[in-house]
């Protein structure tokens, strides 16, 4: 992987979750430059209401969280939210709420690795958008130190990017692990208002996505069960199904903060 980039490098693509102004890290573009410590960290994602996942976060993810598969490449994602552009986990004050899990997609911000187009690579960026990211003295914990070196912190986020790359690449054999096996089915997640006499109202779909079917897992040949729980899939597999009883809690979670009905949208 790359540690830190130059300018001129070629046209940066992809369209990236919080991500509004990535450019690549460059001592020559940030050496004064850094993170300020702020209050509400995570305030960039109040509009995350479905967050990419890596398969080796379902086992904890599914504890706060349904994880789903979605678009014609299946990305795992934890619904933080029932409405497009609402964290319901996530405080006014910019922080998580006790017990709800943090992807690590989130954690990474602001750094992330985008496509080089004209290098055919990876390189790492920065959101340049970020409201932490300041210029000199302001910065608490600068990008790189006085011989234009990165610096322990900016290492370790290099280190923890280079991780992530891997894990999502052990996710992306997964869910085609998942797909070869014809796993997958679409489910939907309902919402069933109550009417102001107690009687049930009209069933409303909040969510259509993909998910494994449980007839379809049940129906595999012996060795190829047994193959999917050596190798590790079974358990993420189980953690995922298991997370769904979690729309449930979303919505008794949206009934308590406002009288309305949650608004259908695809997560």
């Amino acid at each position: 992987m790359a540690t830190a980039t130059q300018p001129g490098m070629g046209q940066i693509s992809g369209n990236v979750l919080f991500y509004s102004k990535p450019e690549p890290l460059s001592v020559d573009l940030h050496k004064n430059m850094g993170i300020k410590r702020l209050d509400g960290p995570f305030g960039f994602a109040k509009e995350g209401h479905a967050v990419p996942l890596t398969v080796t976060e379902f086992g904890v993810a599914a504890l706060s969280s349904p994880i789903i598969f979605v678009g014609e490449e299946k990305i795992p994602l934890a619904v933080m939210g029932l409405n497009a552009g609402e964290n319901m986990y996530l405080t006014d004050a910019g922080y998580f709420e006790a017990g709800a899990y943090v992807p690590a997609y989130i954690r990474r911000y602001p750094f992330v690795y985008a496509n080089d187009s004209a290098a055919g690579q990876m390189i790492l960026c920065i959101d340049r958008a970020a409201e932490f990211i300041v210029d000199g003295a302001e910065a608490d914990l600068p990008f790189f130190d006085a011989e234009g070196k990165p610096t322990e912190y900016t290492q370790n986020c290099i280190n923890f990017c280079n991780d992530y790359e891997t894990e999502r690449q052990r996710t992306l054999s997964f869910v085609q692990l998942l797909n070869d096996l014809d796993l997958f089915e679409v489910k939907t997640a309902n919402f069933v208002p109550t009417n102001p006499d107690g009687t049930p109202g009209e069933t409303q779909k909040i969510a259509e996505y993909f998910g494994v079917s449980e007839t379809k897992l049940n129906a595999l040949p012996i060795e190829k069960y047994t193959e999917l729980r050596d190798n590790g899939a079974l358990a993420q597999i189980y953690a995922h199904m298991m997370s769904l009883a979690g729309w449930d809690r979303l919505m008794a979670l949206a009934m308590t903060r406002a009288p309305q009905t949650p608004q259908a949208a695809n997560a």
